[in-house]
């Protein structure tokens, strides 16, 4: 039996566990619009988070292109151009136009010292990226933010469960959106979710999930299908009852890659006084070269990291205006994410670490 080991592996839980929500489900006949086990994951994740509303959606994309509508957001919005792809194609699917703020080389979130020679007449708002679950300069945003009267949507895709000063991440801005994809650390097989700190927002946000319906009879603006269904919240219950492990587990691997790994690599620079996740590993070569060679040896082992964030999102070919982002183009051509899930063996991460060590040796 071949043993290929990916970027990822989604956590499944206990089967029985699952089966036992699933059993309800079939029991109640209730299988979507609101459930009991969407209602019941909701609560739990508030508390386990630390957030005042928490709405679970059916996926992390549209739940950016819900904030997006439930903040009226018209014309140009600044973002970032190292990031997964949705970050950028949800703006251009709402009619909104990104306008790119190059990165940061050392922590690869939004350069803040750039973000104001960007706003014009047109901006809206402002939409940063935690990136691989590093928090972003929070209180220089909030700041540029008030300055030129803008909102704020936090894409925190891999910023579940972060802190910064003990405090959620998710708490910052006027929305933060999180991804619950079978790739996140917690997942739903498919879902989202929206942390909205003000309550008539977070109202306005309940009903424009389900159509604008408020009633049998009622329609109260305009609204779409975006809402989570039992089966989802099921997976997300099971999983959030494993996920401290998970996290323990996904830090152990972490610390090893950031020990052993030769030191002539980039290593993202995790902002100081937070409570980390560990999503992702990345590591940055010294040209697009070596990576090439790299990832080529490790395939030849049936092991696949992966190119994120490649391409830089600023040469997306419909984007009509190119822009130039210089060090988010150098990264993204440089940059590989590791294997780094639960079930990663020492013996398997033993064996990357030697093919990317020797590799990088053997190029000097």
């Amino acid at each position: 039996m071949i043993i290929i080991i990916n970027v990822t592996k989604t956590y499944l839980p206990d089967i029985n566990k699952y089966k036992k929500y699933v059993e309800h489900i079939f029991e109640s006949g209730w299988i979507t619009n609101n459930g009991k086990l969407v209602q019941e994951l909701e609560i739990k994740l508030k508390e386990y988070l630390g957030v005042r509303n928490i709405l679970l959606v059916s996926n992390g994309t549209i739940a950016l292109q819900v904030a997006y509508k439930l903040l009226e957001l018209k014309g140009d919005v600044i973002t970032t151009p190292f990031s997964f792809v949705a970050t950028t194609s949800s703006l251009v699917w709402e009619g909104l136009k990104p306008v790119f703020v190059d990165i940061d080389k050392h922590n690869l979130n939004i350069d803040t010292s750039k973000i104001e020679d960007s706003i014009s007449d047109n901006t809206c708002a402002i939409l940063p990226v935690h990136v691989f679950g590093n928090v972003c300069d929070v209180e220089k945003i909030k700041e540029i933010a008030k300055k030129y009267d803008l909102k704020v949507i936090y894409d925190a895709a891999h910023a579940f469960g972060v802190k910064y000063k003990n405090k959620s991440i998710l708490n910052y801005g006027d929305v933060s959106v999180i991804s619950f994809h079978a790739t996140k650390i917690f997942h739903t097989i498919e879902g989202g979710a929206l942390v909205i700190n003000d309550d008539k927002l977070y109202e306005k946000a309940k009903k424009m999930i389900n159509f604008g319906i408020t009633g049998p009879e009622t329609i109260e603006g305009l609204g779409i299908n975006a809402k989570m269904n039992e089966f989802q919240a099921a997976m997300g219950l099971c999983v959030l009852e494993d996920i401290d492990c998970q996290i323990s587990k996904r830090k152990a691997i972490y610390d090893k890659y950031k020990r052993e790994l030769s030191h002539k690599l980039q290593f993202q620079k995790i902002r100081n006084q937070i409570d980390y996740n560990y999503s992702y590993f990345s590591i940055g070569f010294e040209t697009e070269d070596i990576l090439y060679k790299v990832l080529q040896k490790l395939n030849s082992k049936n092991i696949f990291p992966r190119r994120y964030f490649y391409p830089s999102l600023n040469n997306l070919n419909y984007l009509k205006n190119s822009q130039v982002c210089s060090a988010s183009e150098d990264i993204s051509k440089r940059i590989l994410c590791l294997p780094l899930y639960h079930q990663l063996k020492v013996e398997e991460q033993d064996s990357i670490i030697e093919i990317i060590n020797s590799t990088i040796y053997e190029s000097i």
